[in-house]
């Protein structure tokens, strides 16, 4: 088995299984709804697609940000603060970095599944049989280095050949003792998210293992 990491979508070689991480905070995001009781959540690029399925689709509510805002318009924000509990069958998300990387990676990768330190050892255990790599969301495009510190953990779970970004990553990981430290260097995103960042730090807390399970029009469809 062989494991790479892409510190942007557009890095990402075909695998059979990526690992999605958009840490802070899309895929902590939905690995929270869907262990709360949400059956499915579509991840959508644009805003528009994400209003259309609302008005198409019953029991459903729409989330998401631009620049850790909420979206005008939309019910809810990113924060997974806010999925403690459902309040619909269906969750529309669409997010400035992690959404867009899902549905990238689903271009390249036979099967995706999303990763964050929420469900840190069940997803690492979700990738240890074939050849995969670990897709980091990035920030507008460019490195993030809380992605890269969570694809790093990942990588420190499962056994078998390393890429140099994977070793790379898991060098960053180690740099940090804790995860909330490893979030808090970076030095890119708006102020006010601390409780999110704190929320997105604890490990292993869920066991959920969010996978892409087809296409709703424009979204890529997320089950548990």
């Amino acid at each position: 088995m062989r494991i790479d990491v892409a510190f942007t979508p557009v890095e990402a070689a075909p695998a059979p299984i990526g690992v999605v991480v958009d840490v802070l905070r899309a895929t902590s995001t939905i690995a929270q709804a869907l262990a709360s009781g949400y059956r499915r959540v579509l991840c959508c690029a644009e805003i528009d697609d994400a209003l259309a399925l609302r008005a198409q689709i019953p029991d459903s509510l729409v989330g998401g940000e631009r620049k850790a805002v909420q979206v005008e318009g939309f019910d809810v924000g990113a924060s997974p603060r806010e999925f403690l509990e459902p309040r619909a069958d269906t969750l529309i998300l669409s997010t400035t970095n992690g959404t867009r990387a899902i549905l990238e990676t689903a271009q390249r990768c036979e099967e995706v599944v999303l990763g964050s330190m929420l469900n840190l050892e069940a997803v690492a255990r979700a990738s240890v049989d074939r050849d995969a790599v670990v897709v980091c969301a990035g920030f507008q495009g460019a490195f993030a280095l809380d992605d890269a510190y969570c694809a790093g953990r990942i990588v420190q779970l499962v056994d078998g050949e390393r890429t140099d970004a994977a070793i790379a990553s898991e060098l960053i990981a180690r740099a940090f003792p804790t995860a909330l430290e490893g979030f808090n260097a970076r030095t890119y995103g708006p102020p006010g998210l601390e409780e999110d960042i704190a929320f997105c730090a604890r490990e292993n807390v869920l066991e959920v293992v969010p996978r892409l399970t087809g296409m709703v029009g424009p979204a890529a469809e997320i089950t548990a």
